[in-house]
């Protein structure tokens, strides 16, 4: 199944917008451009589809020049502190940072395990903590486990066989 496009500006022809309570749902007619659920509030009932429209495609411009604007700056938590903390409410455990130092295992069964500050998670737990950045790109860095809180130099090259 092929991931829908992210939406973008529009005209109204190019789109079916329809209402739901205090929320505008942004069709496109092209289905492989996703939709878009707005919450407007109780103003929505005196907005024309034009007028929802306009806000649509204020938001669109808004994100774009937000994603242009953008300069990521990965945060690692210092060494000693805790990179990931529990969630209630969620179920799961959660990064803190944008790195993870991890030291890979496998357990007396065969069963590969990711260490993170001393904590054993099983491959089913590691993935719900990745789940957290679902839509990023990761890149992961395999060094020897007692360089882990060490920056490593990266040479880009194709594998020897």
């Amino acid at each position: 199944m092929t991931r829908p496009k992210k939406p973008i500006v529009a005209t109204i022809h190019a789109v079916k917008i329809t209402r739901d309570g205090e929320y505008a749902i942004v069709d496109y007619k092209d289905s492989n451009i996703g939709g878009v659920n707005i919450k407007i509030g109780a103003e929505i009932s005196s907005m024309t589809d034009q007028d929802i429209l306009n806000l649509h495609n204020r938001i669109i411009i808004d994100m774009e020049e937000s994603i242009a604007n953008y300069k990521h700056i990965a945060v690692e938590i210092p060494p000693g502190k805790p990179q990931a903390e529990y969630h209630d409410r969620s179920d799961q455990w959660v990064p803190r940072g944008d790195v993870l130092r991890c030291l890979i295992h496998d357990t007396e069964k065969g069963k590969l395990v990711v260490e993170i500050d001393g904590r054993d998670f099983s491959l089913e737990e590691f993935g719900r903590m990745l789940s957290t950045w679902a839509g990023w790109g990761m890149r992961i860095v395999f060094v020897p486990g007692d360089e882990i809180e060490k920056m490593p130099v990266i040479e880009v090259k194709d594998a020897e066989k």
